[in-house]
């Protein structure tokens, strides 16, 4: 990319694009234009948002979209496409080529090179430097991680406070307990902290060994109940992400053990996890620790069971973002999930997840919230 005749952009909502967020650091729910040019940042915004964008906004200048609109408009009866917006702000700084992200909407590039600007989408991230978290990047996620811990306290709360009825079911309240129940007083104990979950996990019995199930319908006693809850603060747009699986009742020897199990191995896990550490390597010895603990990954009757999804993945501004646990060696500063799990339907599902920050001689755990099956 020359220094004089190329730049970067983005297009997109800030409330949509993590890459939009992090330049920006604004949150913004309809789509604008920013723009690196030769070293200097530029945020393109509408009346509407510019007088916040000048106290908020992370860049170098704030340009009110009306001028360029204006000067578009001259003679013209309707208002100037998004494309031809770009386009002129883009030769007004001498620049007629553009690197994207890979996600950049493909009908504006089309009428962009219309335009005569070259678009070319870069082969890795506008931003790699995401993948390691500043300590205020740290900080938010580590509030975000709060507000999840509160919610995981209230779900454990209200399954403490259920009764095992005679038919195997929860009950709460003389009504039966169900998922949607427990993923609303979730969502509203995320609120009351400053963020909100979607599809929240509260999934019990032969639902818990689909890990990515929400959950419905009546809660089971006596079975393991997997509650997932990955919140996004509102005021920084940074995630957490817990989970814990809880059984309320008496659970079956084999669920006791399959319990166990996966706690042992998210311990082997962290005691491994540091700067530089081959995080494939850590993924391929869980699983054979599975594996000699009698716990196979396989298909049994159309259906997988055992441990059949990734160890952990990066958690920022999405709540899947690169490094996935399997992609290598670890990066410092990255934050990663540690969240194994087996999954029988005979048994049942269990998974236990934390939150860390990767560091030269080992890790910080961001979460703090305790390990416990058996409420009683």
């Amino acid at each position: 990319m020359s220094a004089r005749g190329s730049a970067q952009i983005i297009y997109d909502a800030s409330t949509r694009s993590a890459d939009m967020l992090y330049a920006t650091r604004m949150i913004v729910p309809d789509a604008f234009l920013w723009a690196r040019i030769r070293g200097r940042t530029y945020a393109v915004l509408s009346d509407l948002e510019v007088d916040r964008g000048r106290r908020q906004a992370a860049v170098h200048h704030v340009v009110p979209l009306s001028g360029l609109e204006r000067n578009l408009s001259a003679g013209v009866s309707r208002r100037p496409s998004v494309a031809a917006r770009i386009a002129l702000f883009l030769r007004e700084h001498g620049i007629r080529a553009v690197e994207v992200p890979r996600d950049f909407p493909l009908g504006l590039a089309t009428d962009l090179r219309r335009l005569k600007i070259s678009v070319r989408p870069t082969p890795s991230s506008l931003f790699p430097g995401r993948i390691s978290k500043s300590p205020a990047e740290i900080r938010s996620i580590r509030e975000a991680q709060r507000a999840a811990e509160a919610a995981m306290a209230r779900a454990e709360e209200i399954l403490r406070a259920s009764r095992p009825t005679a038919n195997g079911r929860l009950r709460l309240a003389g009504k039966a307990l169900t998922s949607e129940f427990m993923q609303g007083e979730i969502s509203a104990c995320l609120a009351r902290h400053g963020a909100h979950a979607t599809h929240t996990i509260v999934a019990g019995g032969i639902q818990a060994c689909d890990p990515h199930e929400s959950g419905h319908g009546p809660l089971q006693a006596h079975r393991p109940i997997i509650v997932d809850i990955f919140p996004r603060m509102e005021r920084t747009g940074y995630w957490g992400d817990i989970t814990r699986t809880f059984v309320r009742g008496v659970p079956s020897e084999a669920a006791l053990r399959l319990y166990d199990t996966v706690l042992a191995a998210q311990r082997r896990a962290l005691e491994r996890i540091r700067a530089g550490a081959d995080g494939r390597r850590i993924q391929q010895d869980t699983r054979a620790f599975f594996d000699s603990m009698g716990y196979p990954t396989r298909e049994e009757r159309g259906r997988r069971t055992g441990f059949f999804h990734g160890l952990g993945h990066g958690v920022g501004l999405e709540i899947h973002e690169p490094p996935r646990m399997a992609d290598g060696p670890l990066t410092n500063r990255t934050v990663i999930s540690v969240e194994p799990g087996l999954y029988y339907p005979g048994i049942g599902g269990v998974r236990i997840e934390d939150l860390v920050t990767v560091t030269p001689t080992g890790h910080t755990n961001l979460t703090t919230y305790p390990k416990r099956f058996l409420l009683r």
